[in-house]
């Protein structure tokens, strides 16, 4: 007599239940995937003032980097987009985003599929989706990727073309321009010595973040994009550049005085640049970015007030109190960081100690943009308030990463 448990109608209850939940499971990641992508083309940094909506998702679900990362990249191929431009960009496998919404797929299924037609040649991608998708319904993903290389080696037997360009002799040029779009676009070709010594540089600037704010989910172009931007920092503020018509480089700012204040609105950026008034309220906390503040006929009103700058006393003061930046698990140096105004200068906010707190660029901008608050505790040191959408108590954070002064107890 056989005993096949798994022909009783418990057994059959039980595994009906898993694939309703797995089904559920399936169909809420793709939802969440498309909110994602929708975040995205809304504008995450506008709406949060996160980077990317994985470093947002990492912090509001409490996921790993890697979870994230692959979530929304998936989310991306499965749901339709828009360029900067506002036109729009077609879903990959649209199908395929139809039935995960379903719950039909697995992801190991979907990144198969998606895989398979990221190499099929446009005019045959409805069509092998199609038949990956039929395929599916009865077959595992490691049968329908036997599939997809079949359908690969029907359509493009050669693969993609090679890549035959070859290097070219390094040389010491740089090129920098500015596009009508506002975008500077740097290129250039350097010997051996010059590229070895920036890569050093660059290299010790990307690193990965740390803070209360998530992992940091930058690319390695954009960590290496913001590390430049730190680096053009560190040498306009250091005292050895040389002088140009007297004066220490710097860049001047046009802005009106309401724009300022109320961080709405745009400045004119040197000669023939624009930046927004939010980003103008930033360098004005401390930057050689001097502005001029305008009045209602364009008159001005202050010219370059160099002064609300921090002194060079002060600064040190500010370095020994915050031993680098003070945001919550963030590790820069003092030397990586500038002096933000907690109650802004161009409100009246003085340039003292007890209004003035270390950030490195990146938190300095995360502060502006987001719902982080920051002030100075009872015992003089900073405290940082956490958005409602990370913490509803806004319970304070401090950073207890740098290494404190000795005590005199």
């Amino acid at each position: 007599m056989t005993n096949d448990a798994t022909q009783s109608p418990e057994a059959v209850a039980l595994a009906d239940r898993i694939g309703e939940l797995v089904a559920s499971m399936r169909s809420a990641e793709a939802e969440l995937g498309a909110v994602l992508v929708e975040i995205e083309q809304r504008g995450v940094m506008e709406l949060f003032g996160y980077r990317s909506a994985a470093r947002l998702m990492e912090h509001l679900a409490d996921e790993p980097k890697p979870a994230t990362e692959r979530l929304v990249k998936r989310a991306r191929l499965l749901n339709p987009g828009r360029n900067l431009d506002g036109s729009p960009i077609p879903a990959l496998a649209p199908a395929t985003g139809v039935a995960a919404r379903a719950g039909r797929l697995s992801n190991p299924m979907i990144d198969v599929i998606t895989s398979v037609l990221a190499q099929v040649p446009p005019e045959h991608g409805v069509s092998a989706e199609a038949n990956l998708l039929a395929f599916a319904e009865e077959a595992g993903h490691k049968q329908v990727a036997a599939l997809g290389a079949r359908i690969l080696a029907h359509l493009a037997p050669d693969g993609p073309a090679p890549d035959d360009t070859e290097p070219t002799a390094p040389t010491r040029e740089l090129f920098l321009r500015r596009k009508r779009t506002g975008i500077w676009e740097l290129s250039g070709r350097f010997d051996d010595e010059t590229g070895t010594r920036a890569h050093a540089l660059l290299d010790a600037l990307a690193e990965r973040r740390s803070g209360d704010e998530g992992p940091d989910f930058r690319t390695a172009p954009q960590r290496y994009g913001d590390a430049f931007s730190d680096a053009v920092d560190l040498a306009l503020n250091s005292p050895e550049l040389p002088m140009q018509a007297g004066e220490r480089a710097h860049v001047m700012v046009a802005v009106s005085f309401e724009d300022l204040k109320s961080g709405v609105g745009k400045a004119t950026l040197g000669d023939t640049g624009t930046m927004t008034a939010a980003e103008a309220r930033v360098h004005a906390c401390d930057a050689m970015i001097i502005p001029a503040v305008l009045g209602d006929k364009s008159e001005p009103l202050n010219l370059g007030r160099l002064r609300r700058l921090i002194s060079a006393g002060l600064r040190r003061a500010l370095f020994l109190r915050d031993r680098g930046c003070a945001f919550p698990g963030c590790h820069r140096p003092p030397r990586h960081c500038q002096g933000h105004h907690i109650r802004h200068w161009a409100d009246g906010g003085p340039t003292d100690l007890t209004n003035l707190v270390l950030m490195c660029a990146h938190h300095h901008r995360l502060l502006h943009r987001s719902g982080w608050e920051v002030r100075i505790a009872t015992d003089g040191l900073p405290e940082f308030l956490p958005p409602v959408f990370i913490d509803r108590r806004r319970k304070p954070r401090r950073n207890n990463l740098h290494e404190p002064l000795p005590s005199t107890a």
